[in-house]
């Protein structure tokens, strides 16, 4: 009833994040039914992203330029990195307008169940940037998993050992708005520890 290539469409869409085979048959079906405007253009903008969008050297973030524009802009504090796991996560923190310094993406975190070590992360160019530039703090926002909090305490291990500097993480705890009753048990105990004076 569907054809190979109609299928490989779909399951290439579902295999994307967020989505599944309901989804990717309605973006499949949807591309196809304009496949005159929006077909050409997606492709367009995938082939060209493909070729011109690139890592950046210094923080791994992605950009059509090496360094990225973060790295290049001179009004962001050179003394202060913020790590993360992902460019998704970087671009989390960049929305909320609130952090002018610089980023840097490990592109992952520590899992021994998957096989992913300290040579598996952009471990190494960190410890690197904080020994060659006059970083002064460092601020670990990674995921409250279990995996992001070992990677948060290896890493801290690891400044530690190469240069004094600040290493600070993102508080846990409480949502703006959010209320006591329909919290889960783990965020409010972090609420608890992370509590300071009013």
């Amino acid at each position: 009833m569907i054809s190979d290539e109609l299928k490989t469409l779909i399951h290439l869409f579902s295999k994307l994040p967020g989505l599944g085979p309901r989804s990717g048959k309605r973006i499949a079906l949807h591309l196809l039914q304009h496949r005159t405007t929006t077909l050409p253009a997606l492709a367009e903008s995938l082939q060209l992203a493909g070729v011109k969008v690139k890592d950046c050297s210094r923080c791994g973030n992605l950009d059509s330029q090496d360094p990225c524009g973060l790295c290049q802009d001179s009004r962001r504090d050179q003394s202060l990195i913020c790590v993360v796991e992902s460019v998704a996560d970087l671009w989390a923190l960049e929305r909320s307008a609130s952090f002018k310094g610089q980023y840097h993406v490990l592109g992952g975190v520590l899992s021994a169940l998957d096989g992913v070590g300290p040579k598996d992360i952009r471990l190494a160019s960190l410890l690197q940037r904080c020994q060659k530039e006059k970083v002064q703090e460092v601020i670990l926002a990674l995921n409250a998993t279990v995996e992001g909090q070992t990677t948060s305490h290896y890493i801290t291990e690891r400044l530690k050992e190469v240069v004094v500097l600040q290493v600070t993480s993102l508080a846990r705890g409480v949502p703006l708005g959010g209320e006591l009753d329909y919290l889960d048990e783990g965020t409010l105990s972090a609420a608890l520890l992370s509590r300071r004076s009013v």
